[in-house]
């Protein structure tokens, strides 16, 4: 199964990377930009017996290494194929 990963911060928890971001694009002359967010986007291949065994193991990634779940949320897509 293909997996997509994205995790962002928790609303509240402050965002320097972000907020750089924001400020080098109103540098640049995009003015209109506002609450810029960064995060992580990852891609993944799990060999799991069943969709709802590579949920609990993506999950349990998630939970021990992929995302520090005290200030980032994350949520994750799969599907069957390898084009999607």
């Amino acid at each position: 199964m293909r997996v997509k990963i994205f995790i962002s911060l928790k609303n509240g928890v402050l965002d320097p990377q972000g907020k750089a971001i924001e400020r080098s694009l109103h540098t640049l002359g995009f003015d209109e930009v506002q609450d810029v967010r960064a995060g992580k986007y990852l891609e993944l291949a799990v060999d799991a017996p069943s969709r709802p065994a590579a949920e609990a193991r993506v999950r349990e990634m998630c939970d021990k290494l992929l995302a520090n779940t005290v200030i980032e949320d994350y949520r994750f897509e799969l599907s069957d194929g390898d084009g999607d």
